[in-house]
């Protein structure tokens, strides 16, 4: 019988955030990463929360890029030059902000379908003494954990039943039913591991350039007009990171028409959280008439996001896309990587920490998920955002159809290679709360008044935007305005 513990974490001098910084910078192919770094600040610093990852140094990152890259945007279109300043309790907040948002004074989790479906998820102990982390939060996950356990979907059905499999064998078999679950394994275990070693060879954020397309240089702007402003997005992307990045560039400016099959729709409270400033249409590409009318919208479309596997079976792969459409930038999210080992296999922020190792490093007396509960939907919001910003200037000076790719474990082993804090230096650090260490935001929307985490970034000499309106799936008609 297996069993991991921990009984001793590894320090890593950590690197500083302007390095972090440059860093990213580079990855994106910024000119000249290094005095770009210089426009960013980062106040405060690790460890606010009793965590031994970088949390606050990878996510005020993040943030600050995806700030500069916005900032640089706008300046290439005749707004002032303008430095960042990003405040690392309100990035902490954001990957909280599932936790701190309300709906008319109700959290989130408490305006779910069925609540449980969320709180079914968890690491549970297989027969081996390993552990597994197993999700239910939509229907057909939550089908697919029952259709193999045979038990009562509550945790200690879930937890009695798991105790009969061993953990990989039990993660296969999920899998293989359609849902997603994943073994907890030590860093070395998942740089052994094909998916782990094909994750490892690849940066936090991929963008190249897939073909050739007209240099579309931006139209210049006015002061009151946004950075992105004029820019058409088409956001096919369900859940966290996907449908957080898209709200970011429709809250800087773009026209974002986000996409829904209506079978399989997010929650509203998650649409209310994640919608700032984007139409929401229905679009089924098994259907011909959608595909039809997305084949249309898409003429026009400039950036295309998605966050699904097996596009290319209904003419949506980015390769097809850019025949169509010379010139569009696509963003895609994945869990394990598109064409990996494991890029059939379909992932959440919790199974990335699960198979990383990243779960084993912030060992108490069981695996566990960072102090904020998630990680990598929001860092990979941010960064996916800001490798879109960056595309579109290189779109302007170079021309070409581009291709960004950011996957879920990727972020948490970028994080990893961050460097480790020591553990006595963060064990007695209180677990956030109910109560966050920036500011909340307060907006009236379609569906209540909703708070949340306020932007957690400033420009010197410009307002940063609040974001739009929040509307209804399927209110808006699939095509531009």
């Amino acid at each position: 019988m297996t069993s991991h513990t921990l009984t001793t974490t590894k320090t890593i001098s950590p690197t500083s955030v302007g390095e972090i910084v440059s860093g990213l910078l580079h990855t994106l192919g910024d000119p000249d990463p290094a005095r770009a770094a210089e426009d960013i600040t980062v106040v405060g610093a690790d460890p606010l929360v009793p965590s031994v990852h970088r949390l606050a140094a990878a996510t005020s990152a993040a943030i600050g890029v995806f700030g500069r890259q916005t900032a640089a945007l706008g300046a290439q279109r005749g707004h002032p030059h303008q430095k960042v300043e990003v405040q690392a309790g309100a990035a902490i907040d954001q990957l909280m902000a599932t936790y701190h948002t309300t709906l008319s004074g109700r959290p989130l989790g408490a305006l779910l379908d069925d609540p449980a479906l969320l709180g079914n998820n968890d690491f549970y102990r297989a027969r081996d003494g390993r552990w597994i982390f197993i999700i239910t939060t939509y229907p057909h996950l939550r089908d697919a954990v029952a259709t193999v356990l045979h038990c009562p979907l509550d945790k200690v059905g879930i937890a009695q039943a798991t105790a009969d499999w061993d953990a990989h064998t039990l993660e296969e078999a999920i899998c293989a039913r359609g849902g997603v679950a994943c073994a907890v394994r030590t860093r070395d275990e998942w740089l052994a591991h094909p998916a782990g070693r094909y994750v490892a060879q690849r940066p936090v954020v991929e963008i190249e350039r897939v073909g050739d397309g007209p240099v579309r240089p931006l139209e210049p702007i006015g002061a009151v007009d946004e950075a992105l402003a004029g820019v058409r997005v088409l956001d096919l992307t369900h859940v966290i990171a996907g449908p957080v990045a898209a709200r970011l560039l429709a809250q800087f400016g773009a026209d974002v028409l986000h996409l829904t099959r209506p079978d399989r729709p997010d929650p509203i409270p998650m649409i209310a959280m994640t919608g700032g400033g984007k139409r929401n249409a229905y679009c089924d590409l098994r259907d011909a008439h959608d595909r039809a009318a997305f084949y249309d919208a898409l003429q026009d479309a400039d950036v295309f996001l998605h966050a699904y596997r097996g596009l290319a079976r209904h003419g949506a792969s980015t390769e097809e896309l850019v025949r169509r459409r010379p010139g569009l930038i696509t963003l895609e999210y994945h869990a394990w990587g598109a064409d990996g080992p494991w890029g059939a296999r379909g992932g959440f922020d919790q199974l990335a920490c699960s198979a990383t190792g990243f779960a084993v490093e912030e060992w108490t007396d069981r695996p566990s998920l960072p102090p904020t509960y998630l990680l990598n939907d929001y860092l990979a919001a941010y960064l996916g955002a800001a490798a879109v910003a960056t595309a579109l200037r290189r779109r302007a000076a170079e021309g070409g159809s581009w291709r960004i790719r950011v996957t879920l474990a990727g972020v948490c082993h970028w994080v990893q290679e961050l460097g480790l804090l020591a553990r006595e230096d963060v064990r007695d650090l209180p677990r956030p709360g109910h109560a966050p260490l920036a500011a909340l935001s307060t907006t009236c929307t379609d569906f209540g008044p909703l708070t949340e985490p306020a932007t957690p970034f400033a420009y010197s000499g410009r307002a940063v935007p609040q974001p739009g309106r929040r509307s209804p799936l399927g209110s808006a008609a699939l095509q531009w305005r």
